[in-house]
């Protein structure tokens, strides 16, 4: 064995990462979307989901205010999208508008689901914890909506073999596991 650092080391096993979407609006109601890999599923009964983002991102903000987001998972289709609503600001760009996505009235939060997601999960916030430069939220499901196509999950992907490559730039690759 040799000691390296954590980046080093984290290179090895942080490939393939599935992406969400999170969802939360302001106080005038406008929905703000980031994409997260950092994410995991916490209970089942109820059924609980945590998602991790950095203090100064604007949807930290959002979620801290509303209490409330719409965690949802984008399918191989949406590339482009998401690498557009995970490196662009919704403090100056309407991210439904620019994408083409498009917001659906969630049946129990203020958030919209987007219609182009394989799945979407309508959460409270019943908890946070502070993480260094991050902050975990916890939220419970209150409803869960799936499309009725059929797609498979977009992930973050690594350079090796096994992977579809669907899109990227910026650093960032994204595909699906080779079936």
């Amino acid at each position: 064995m040799k000691e390296v650092s954590h980046n080093e080391a984290a290179s090895w096993w942080k490939r393939p990462e599935r992406i969400v979407l999170a969802v939360t609006v302001d106080a005038a109601q406008k929905a703000d979307i980031i994409a997260l890999g950092w994410k995991m599923h916490t209970s089942s009964t109820p059924p609980m989901y945590a998602i991790s983002i950095g203090k100064l991102r604007y949807s930290h903000t959002l979620i801290r205010q509303c209490r409330e987001f719409v965690l949802a998972v984008p399918g191989e289709d949406l590339s482009e999208e998401v690498l557009f609503v995970g490196t662009v600001s919704g403090r100056k760009v309407d991210k439904f508008e620019a994408t083409g996505l498009t917001p659906v009235p969630a049946k129990i939060v203020k958030p919209p689901l987007i219609k182009e997601c394989i799945v979407n999960h309508e959460c409270k916030v019943v908890g946070e914890l502070d993480s260094g430069d991050h902050t975990i939220f916890v939220g419970e499901v209150l409803t869960s909506w799936i499309c009725e196509e059929k797609k498979q999950n977009l992930s973050s992907i690594g350079e090796q073999s096994g992977y579809v490559h669907t899109g990227g730039g910026k650093g960032y690759r994204f595909g699906i596991i080779r079936p």
